[in-house]
This record gives C-alpha cells, structure tokens and sequence, in this order.
C-alpha cells in the first residue's frame, strides 16, 4: 500500500460540533477571487458571490489578486468593487519584472505605480514569496526584502494609510531536505517546485529576519504577516515582533493546520494578542472552509480534519477547536480588521 492510499479512521468518540454560521460577522482579510487560488469567480455572476459571502455572513471580503498585476487590479476593481463597493477591499501589487530596465530608480518607479492604484481605488499593498526568492535587480543580483532601495514602497504604502500585507518564505519543512523526517514530505511530493532548498535560496530564517527588520524599521507602516506571521510553527517568535512592533499585525489563513495542532499555544496566544489577529482563509469564498474557520475558533471540538480533503493537504494530523471567548472572537472576526483598514 502507498502512503497516498493510507486513509486510517479514527475510533475516538469525540463531540462534533457543526458551527454553519458565525457567532457574529465576519471580515475576510486575506483571501482571492480568480484562479489559481480564488475559485474563478471573476468569471461567474457577481450576485452569485455575495450571495456565498451572505450565506457565510462575511460582510466584507478582501481580494489580494491585484497584487499580481495592474491588469488584474483594474478588472477587479470593475468587476467586484464597483457594484458593491462596501463588500470589498482590493489590494495592489509591485512589478518585480520591471527591475531590470529601472535599475536604481526601480523603488521610486514602483512607489509611482502604488499610488497611481490608489488612484484608480486599490486600499492596500500585497507583497508575496518571489521577494527573497526571486527577484533580482538589474546586475541578475537577489534581492532582499530588507533591501534599502525598497525603503520608497514602504513610505508610499504609509504614506497612502495602505496596510502592507506580507507572505515571505513559506513553511519551515518547504526548506528542509526531503526525507523521510519532513512532515510536509505528502505535500512536497505533490509539488515539488514548492520546495525551497538552501543554497540556491536563502534558508528560512534568514528570509523571516529580513522581514522583521523591515517591520522594524518602518514604524509608521502597518504591516500584517499572513498566515500567523508567515512563522505558524514558532508562536513565541511571532509573539516576539508583536510584542516589539505596534505596527504589526497578523492573519490567520491557511494556517489551521498548524494552530490547531498546539491548540494550548495557540489559545493562550489568541487571548494575548486579541486585538493584532485578523480572519482570514485563503481558500475562496468557500462555505466548507468557512465552516472549518468558525469551528476552530468557537468551540473546544477535538481532533478534527483541518481540511475539507481527506487526507487533509499540509500534514497528516487533526486539531483541536480553542473555544475563544467571545470579545477575542469580535475582534478577530471583524473588529480588529475594520480598525486597520479603516471601515
């Protein structure tokens, strides 16, 4: 048998708790709209969209896809924000490509860009994994996210009142070796150009430090670090930069595997930090994820699938609801997000 055919059924008698709605409204902070990761709505009816967020009662959804480019921005702002423009946050994005033909003047050109999206309605600032493992300048050189001559995005995105959202590197086995010691070994064997290995890249730590200097160094923009501060596997470091930095926040998404399964951690955690924790899925607009989301956070149901998928994606283990009280859970739902972006 193969270990993809392993499917074990737990014989606990546990309580299942079916959570279908919300305790109270919700706010979507990090999620999409198209494909890859959104589910292709750009391409179905809108009433059909706010009819799903209705049924999930998230009031307002934010779509990061226009951090991939102007061209996506513009169809989305038309598409989704224009209709209902009290439904939906849309975040803009950089041109890596660009560097090489700006060169030296590529960190005052892309802070031009920022604010001509602001123009046209963008209310935020997505920066994703390419950065520390891709890009590079115009001498074929990588750049770093702590790179001064990135200190013009950071002050433009501050000076727009843009919340910067930040997902560098990305999990801590995604820079392990393969063997048989790497948890997310199923994962990685599904897609291994996922896997990051130092050299060529840069190891993990060395990416999340350059992104806690940048939160550093900028007090004056807030910065949100996606799923659990893009470091879900070490909550003390997390709450680390949250502690040090006031202008930090972060979000939950994708990440429930990871939360779920220190559920003593990550509740002591939550209740620490109530009011820098921010909703979030990054599965689309999707009621099954919702569910689990809502599950998670308000009950204390134990051992359960993280994932619609069985086997579930990330890593072959179940979490445990942490049975938040209800002031942390209005903040996380909504309050927290609607301070930060200004609702």
């Amino acid at each position: 048998m193969e270990l993809r055919d392993f499917r074990p059924q737990s014989k606990l008698v546990t309580k299942e708790t079916a959570v279908p709605t919300p305790r109270f409204r919700v706010i979507d902070a990090h999620n999409h709209l198209a494909e890859p990761f959104g589910g292709g709505w750009d391409k179905r009816p809108s009433p059909e969209l706010l009819d799903r967020l209705d049924e999930a009662h998230v009031d307002v959804y934010v779509d990061l896809d226009g951090g991939w480019g102007e061209t996506i921005l513009q169809k989305h702002l038309d598409y989704f924000k224009q209709p209902a423009p009290e439904r939906f946050v849309l975040f803009g994005g950089v041109d890596w490509s660009q560097w090489p033909e700006k060169g030296n003047q590529f960190g005052e050109w892309a802070a031009s860009r920022l604010r001509e999206q602001a123009k046209w309605g963008a209310q935020g600032l997505k920066i994703w994994k390419p950065l520390g493992l891709h890009v590079r300048d115009e001498n074929d050189a990588l750049v770093a996210m702590d790179d001064e001559r990135l200190m013009p995005i950071w002050e433009t995105a501050a000076s727009l009142n843009w919340p910067i959202l930040v997902h560098v590197a990305d999990p801590v086995a995604f820079f392990d070796p393969i063997t048989p010691k790497n948890e997310r070994w199923g994962e990685l064997h599904n897609h291994p150009n996922w896997q990051f290995p130092s050299p060529p890249y840069p190891a993990f730590l060395t990416i999340i430090n350059q992104f806690a200097n940048v939160v550093r160094r900028h007090p004056q923009a807030n910065f949100i670090g996606a799923h659990v501060g893009c470091y879900a596997e070490n909550l003390a470091w997390v709450g680390q930069l949250l502690d040090e930095c006031p202008n930090f926040f972060i979000d939950i998404s994708a990440r429930l595997g990871e939360l779920g399964r220190q559920p003593y951690a990550a509740r002591r955690f939550f209740l620490q930090y109530a009011d820098r924790i921010l909703f979030g899925t990054d599965a689309g607009p999707s009621l099954a994820h919702y569910q689990l989301y809502y599950r998670f956070l308000e009950t204390d149901d134990e051992y359960f699938n993280y994932s619609p998928s069985d086997p579930p994606p990330q890593g072959r283990w179940h979490i445990y609801g942490l049975h938040l009280p209800d002031d942390v859970i209005q903040k996380i739902y909504a309050a927290n997000a609607r301070r930060l972006f200004n609702l």
